[in-house]
């Protein structure tokens, strides 16, 4: 069972190590490669909106990573150092007004492709929560190309 935490700097470049190391964790668990694939996406998205949108690729900030595993489930926990906000205060980017803007679809995007997630604000950043069962509920992938 994995159960390991990282220091990340604020910079981009450190998320292939954590893409890495997802990688490693799976060829041992054998998660559905679609769906371990909408993981590593969401993932990477919030490592993304951590390093940029909370800790702004400041050097004198770090992001904690924790990686656990159990019987059921591929979880990740990702901290900023950030000055965080209220998720509650998010705009939905399905309403007409937000279509055509650049940003506001990671979180979004995040929900969509794990089996759970949950986002806090510590009051000293953001921390999100990011699950991925080994199996998939209904014995297929969350997603299937035809």
């Amino acid at each position: 069972m994995v159960n390991e935490t990282h220091t990340l700097k604020s910079n981009r470049s450190e998320i292939n190590f954590i893409e890495n190391r997802l990688n490693e964790i799976n060829e041992n668990i054998g998660i559905d490669m679609v769906r371990f694939l909408n993981f590593q996406i969401a993932v990477s998205e919030a490592l993304v909106n951590a390093i940029v949108h909370g800790n702004k690729e400041s050097s004198d900030k770090k992001v904690q990573v924790k990686i656990t595993e159990n019987d059921n489930s591929l979880n990740i926990e990702i901290i900023d150092e950030g000055e965080g906000f209220n998720p509650e205060t998010l705009p939905d980017p399905t309403d007409q007004e937000n279509l055509l803007k650049e940003s506001g679809r990671g979180i979004f995007i995040i929900k969509s492709l794990v089996d759970y997630y949950s986002l806090l604000n510590t009051g000293g950043g953001m921390r999100i929560e990011l699950r991925i069962n080994k199996k998939a509920d209904s014995g297929e992938s969350a997603l299937e190309f035809r």
